[in-house]
């Protein structure tokens, strides 16, 4: 059983306290945050000490995986400093996303933990479901075969108005994960941005990829559609089919060319995922369960690399929207 802290302890820090309380593979031994009600409230819900600065914590409860779930501006601004001290004092770190909201701050974490020899992992929640993970089963077994051409789409309603790129920045380090998961490396980008009525900031984008494969893609994004729609699409074609996967997990379609009979997979109404609080539950087992069988760092399943790699497209995306140009990532 590994000892496990959160660091953070708004709505996404509780959640991942509370998958540590759940999971077999953990014991919660403490939690931390610089607002001293914020910590005591979730150290009385989640029943173990409270702290209010990350050293003193670690020196005092040495766990062995540290979820660093702060926000702070355009989500990412306060990942950076309890990240670089939990995997200096040599804990495995799962970090929310974005990894950052600055390249050198996210590429400097990555080297750090490079440096110690320990496990790194951004919360890239969306890849951690029964769809998705059966889905890379067919691009691995090659029944999409040569892949063409990928179409992504996300969209929630968050009325927040903080820096112009924010919606680019905080909703999509999910969409480019998925389809990095699926296609591979992205090498050029061009993105165009729109506002809707009332908003400041690039509220809706589309993107246009062009991955190192040679496939090409699409993402669609917004912070202006109520979720009563399903909120996330994906789908990858190739020469010998294509799947689509709807809302995330709710349901994958495998499309062979040239058959008309497809593969269906439908989340089970019982013994299924219930919510998309289970994509936590299945991405943060998944970090204990590698942890705990001492996978090598750099084969950890949605790793800071990724992450890193990620926000590196939104980066380029960022450049193309100021420039009017095609960005090499």
């Amino acid at each position: 059983m590994l000892k496990t802290c959160v660091i953070g302890l708004g709505a996404i820090g509780n959640r991942h306290a509370k998958m540590y309380t759940q999971d077999p593979f953990a014991d919660l031994v403490g939690v931390c945050d610089w607002d001293k009600e914020r910590a005591d409230a979730a150290a009385a819900r989640w029943g173990v000490p409270a702290y209010y600065d990350v050293e003193t914590m670690l020196a005092a409860v040495k766990p062995d995986v540290v979820s660093v779930a702060t926000g702070g501006h355009e989500y990412g601004s306060e990942h950076y400093l309890p990240t670089m001290q939990a995997l200096d004092f040599g804990c495995h770190v799962l970090g929310e996303k974005p990894i950052s909201n600055e390249i050198p701050e996210a590429e400097k974490m990555v080297a750090k933990a490079k440096e110690k020899g320990v496990c790194y992992g951004i919360n890239l929640n969306h890849r951690f479901t029964p769809a998705a993970l059966l889905a890379k089963k067919w691009v691995d077994e090659g029944r999409i075969g040569h892949q063409l051409f990928v179409n992504m789409s996300m969209w929630i309603m968050n009325p927040r108005e903080t820096s112009p790129y924010f919606q680019l920045k905080a909703l999509h380090p999910h969409t480019v994960d998925v389809m990095r998961y699926f296609c591979g490396d992205i090498e050029a980008v061009h993105c165009f941005a729109t506002k809707a009525p009332g908003r400041q900031i690039w509220s809706t984008a589309v993107f246009n990829m062009r991955f190192k494969s040679g496939a090409v893609g699409t993402l669609t994004g917004s912070y202006d559609i109520e979720r009563g729609h399903p909120m996330e699409r994906c789908e990858v074609a190739g020469v010998k089919g294509r799947f689509v996967i709807d809302d995330m997990y709710r349901e994958a379609t495998l499309y062979p060319a040239g058959n008309p009979e497809k593969t269906v997979y439908t989340n089970p109404l019982f013994g299924g995922m219930e919510s998309f609080e289970d994509t936590f539950r299945n991405r943060i087992h998944t970090f204990l369960e590698q942890v705990g069988e001492g996978v090598d760092p750099d084969e950890i399943d949605g790793s800071g690399a990724e992450g890193l790699a990620a926000q590196k497209v939104l980066a380029a995306a960022i450049r193309s929207l100021d420039n009017g140009t095609v960005e090499r990532v």
